[in-house]
């Protein structure tokens, strides 16, 4: 396929059309039933899992697992999707060799796991092929929620508040549902239009309906929502990226949550421009997304820069390995300074007991194309004044917002890790505390 060329050195057709559905398909293939009954046996089915205390959903996971191995699968789905709605999804994308695969009495022991992410993706694959959805509403209650976003946080709370009998309204500003699942991760970990799957199923409980393309401050205040509805919860992800300003490189520089979204929304991969050298800037999961992508989209150099040492970047070890094993080149402990003529001119830094600091030696890394990780913003919604901590919305361990009637969680929210699986355990606890305010 010949390449278009762009005046800025960015090309669309770098590859050939085989090479794109090579390079973004499953990156880890799901077990087989025999694969799932052998990694099964491995557990330990510990008394005082380790694992569940690790698990920010809490899932019984020596009991899924047990389920497993016992020959019922979709009873092992039920256990995963009752803590955790959204289980298919964080089976995923979830860091579990950071969470429960760590804790993993078999890791202590011989640094070799129970597969636990997989086992999870095995039975909720199984269940939700067969088309079953294991919940049952509850009879209707008469109140009404809005519920801001819906992304993880906002779906996990809407499917329990539905569960409970409560009718939902799910509002968007996309034109998709399903947030950083649908728009925000790597496509090669979601393979099949999975996002838009599980919400199909998720949506099985009755009592939501989702509207997109509307957005709070734009067509509604959140004045407006307390009028209208028993209770509010925003979930709404982080608006805003960042700022990194970067004089000399303002044509060749972009974001990284930008550049995914627009690939996970491509039908056609051919037709995605990517740069020959690629300079990503940040060191979280979003960073190694892009990175990675971008040389499965043909670059010829891909570099992360970070500018701490490596063991204080975002994104897991396991997720560092990946994409150097894909041919991305990490380089830590510097930051951008300017773009100079064909790249990017960073200065080393050392962290001091004062913080960081550059140490005066530079050096320059070729780039046509130049995409900001650094982090996203919470964007204020207009009407009623939201309290914030540390740029995100305050709220107390029951997702309670400042305000009277608003609850919040997920990313918006200030406390918990930026994870899908935080954010489900955050969306899902809300809507316990507003069953509870509604039934009182």
């Amino acid at each position: 396929m010949g390449a278009t060329q762009r005046q800025d050195g960015i090309v669309a057709g770098r590859l050939s059309p085989e090479a794109y559905v090579e390079n973004f398909t499953d990156a880890y293939p799901p077990l087989d039933p025999h694969e799932a009954l052998v990694a099964a046996d491995r557990c330990y089915f510990c008394h005082d899992a380790p694992c569940i205390a690790a698990c920010p959903t809490e899932i019984d996971i020596p009991l899924f697992i047990r389920q497993i191995q016992a020959g019922s699968p979709k009873g092992a789905a039920k256990t995963i999707l009752n803590q955790n709605i959204l289980g298919g999804m964080c089976a995923r994308v979830c860091p579990t060799e950071t969470l429960c695969e760590e804790a993993c009495v078999r890791e202590l022991a011989e640094g070799k796991p129970v597969q636990i992410g997989a086992l999870q993706r095995f039975a909720t694959d199984t269940l939700m092929a067969t088309g079953e959805h294991p919940f049952t509403r509850a009879d209707p209650t008469g109140k009404i929620v809005a519920v801001i976003g819906a992304g993880p946080a906002g779906l996990a709370c809407a499917h329990r508040l539905a569960l409970h009998g409560h009718k939902v309204v799910v509002v968007d500003g996309r034109a998709k549902p399903g947030g950083l699942n649908e728009y925000g991760i790597a496509s090669y970990k979601t393979v099949d239009n999975f996002a838009q799957a599980e919400i199909d199923w998720l949506m099985k409980i009755g009592g939501i309906r989702i509207e997109t393309g509307a957005m709070l401050g734009r067509d509604f205040t959140l004045d407006e929502l307390r009028h209208d509805y028993d209770a509010v919860f925003l979930g709404m992800g982080l608006s805003g990226v960042n700022a990194l300003m970067l004089d000399g490189a303002e044509d060749r520089l972009g974001n990284a949550v930008d550049f995914i979204a627009t690939l996970r929304q491509s039908d056609d991969l051919s037709r995605l421009p990517i740069g020959r050298r690629v300079v990503v800037i940040g060191g979280g999961m979003t960073a190694v997304d892009a990175a990675v992508q971008s040389k499965l989209l043909g670059a010829q150099d891909v570099t992360i820069v970070y500018r701490r040492s490596q063991e204080r970047m975002g994104a897991s070890r396991h997720e560092q390995d990946h994409a150097t094993a894909s041919g991305v080149r990490l380089v830590c402990n510097a930051m951008p300074v300017r773009g100079v003529e064909g790249g990017v001119e960073f200065e080393y830094t050392q962290e001091t007991p004062d913080g960081l600091h550059g140490t005066g030696e530079t050096f320059t890394l070729a780039a046509d194309q130049v995409l900001r990780a650094i982090g996203q913003t919470y964007g204020e919604a207009p009407g009623a004044v939201l309290d914030l901590e540390r740029g995100k919305i305050r709220v107390d361990t029951e997702g309670r917002t400042s305000i009277a009637s608003v609850w919040a969680g997920g990313d918006c929210a200030a406390g918990g890790e930026d994870l899908t699986v935080t954010a489900v355990a955050e969306g899902r606890d809300a809507a316990e505390s507003i069953h509870r305010a509604l039934s009182a």
